[in-house]
């Protein structure tokens, strides 16, 4: 349990056994939490060290991506889920393929190809999956995915299309007892108009990386951080910040029902400022602090106006997810703020009872999705949600000869049970991409990278 001075700390979360935190992406994984041990006592402003760099599926041929990640299945033991997917444009999976491991991934078992693109009257289906996450409170293993049909297959479309599916296995992934849209409940609700102000053909509703984890809460409602596109007067899809896409932030709350299925409902959204961050509020990454608010982390952007800087921005909340205070610059500790790109990030709650946080932090202000290198990782502050200035230290970053287009980003890290290191799933995309053609080159393996913190 972490520690806490405040006697009348409302009790929201999971504190005994496992506080489960996944990785969404997409991608979700359960967070053993042993409340009983601290594995460094004083391990206040420890710094991580990357320990070691292997390849974790390498790419299957010339101008194509490999993203890869792995989820525990089960709440205790070894048994892991590898998800993977191809990729050779941008906001495009190719196809994806799921593997089972009995042992923390020392052996694999048979890959099984996950479709990914799907024909459909209305023009092309498309899927992103987005890993998957171990329940604390019922051990069911659940996945989530955006889902929809684009008319002439173009990723833009999607802020008009995209909705969110889940699946729960009760056998530790090897089968789906559920598999269905996530709609809000109530008659008011349907495959197409499927949650408050959400509506196919207007706006959407997506998981944008693998960084948004959901949480439990400790009356067994499951959190889940979310992004949708607004819609303007006209019931349309509006994107008031002038950037590539926008969107605001929103969380879903899932119920168990007796039928093993969930039931859901929303939270009020979470809107940005377009006249500070012109893609609005993305990719939101939540934990609990030490008074039991909720720390909600996300990506802005200051495309198209490189003159405004670029951060992370932050929101809490007080009453387990339904409202949030109005989203403000991400800052240190000190109150100084960093620059960010636009790019996704992870908090991460670690066994010891700390708190760690990994995206990018630039030394100088960022342009858009620019530069998404060095990686990072430090420490959030329990009490004031803020990131430890002295704790930050780069992972990976732009090697001498490697492209300015190198990515360090759409990733996700976990915790190995065994060891308590972290793992970083991340592919090193366009390190070679000079574009002296214009053409962009997507060769990149997926890559594990072994931390000690």
């Amino acid at each position: 349990m972490r520690p806490t001075n405040n006697s009348s700390r409302r009790q929201f979360f999971k504190t005994t056994g496992h506080l489960s935190l996944a990785g969404i992406v997409t991608p979700f994984l359960s967070c053993s939490r042993k409340s009983g041990t601290n594995r460094f006592a004083n391990s206040l402003h420890r710094r991580a060290r990357l320990l070691s760099t292997d390849v974790f599926i390498s790419s299957p041929k010339q101008g194509t991506a490999v993203f890869g990640a792995s989820y525990y299945t089960k709440l205790e033991g070894s048994d892991l889920m590898s998800v993977h997917r191809y990729t050779s444009r941008s906001d495009t999976v190719d196809v994806a393929f799921v593997r089972l491991s009995p042992d923390n991934g020392e052996s694999w078992g048979d890959t099984v190809e996950w479709a990914t693109k799907f024909d459909h009257p209305d023009g092309t289906g498309r899927r992103h999956p987005r890993g998957g996450y171990v329940d604390p409170a019922t051990g069911k293993y659940l996945t989530v995915w955006t889902e929809g049909v684009l008319p002439s297959d173009d990723p833009l479309e999607g802020l008009k299309q995209w909705k969110l599916h889940y699946s729960v296995s009760e056998d530790g992934g090897l089968t789906r007892a559920v598999d269905e849209q996530i709609i809000h409940e109530g008659e008011a609700y349907g495959a197409k108009h499927h949650m408050p102000g959400i509506t196919v053909g207007k706006n959407c509703l997506m998981i944008g990386d693998l960084g948004q984890r959901p949480l439990t809460r400790s009356d067994g409602t499951i959190m889940l951080p979310v992004q949708s596109s607004p819609v303007g007067p006209d019931g349309q899809y509006y994107n008031p910040g002038a950037g590539y896409t926008y969107t605001d932030c929103l969380m879903l709350f899932g119920k168990w029902r007796s039928d093993g299925r969930l039931s859901w409902t929303a939270s009020e959204r979470l809107e940005g400022d377009p006249n500070r961050s012109t893609r609005g509020l993305v990719e939101p990454t939540i934990a609990e602090l030490s008074d039991g608010s909720i720390l909600m982390v996300m990506r802005g952007s200051n495309d198209v106006r490189p003159d405004w800087p670029g951060y992370k921005w932050y929101s809490k909340s007080y009453d387990g997810g339904m409202t949030w205070t109005k989203a403000r610059p991400w800052t240190y500790d000190d109150g100084t703020p960093f620059h960010s790109p636009s790019a996704t990030s992870q908090l991460i709650p670690y066994s010891d009872g700390r708190l760690l946080w990994m995206g990018n932090i630039s030394e100088e202000n960022s342009k858009g999705n620019s530069p998404r290198y060095p990686i990072v990782i430090g420490e959030v502050d329990l009490k004031s949600g803020q990131l430890i200035r002295d704790t930050v230290v780069a992972i990976d970053n732009r090697k001498a000869d490697e492209s300015p287009h190198l990515t360090l980003s759409n990733f996700y890290v976990r915790e190995e049970r065994e060891s308590g290191h972290l793992l970083l799933h991340m592919t090193r995309l366009f390190a070679r991409d000079f574009r002296t053609d214009g053409s962009t080159d997507w060769t990149a393996d997926s890559l594990l990278y072994r931390i000690e913190v």
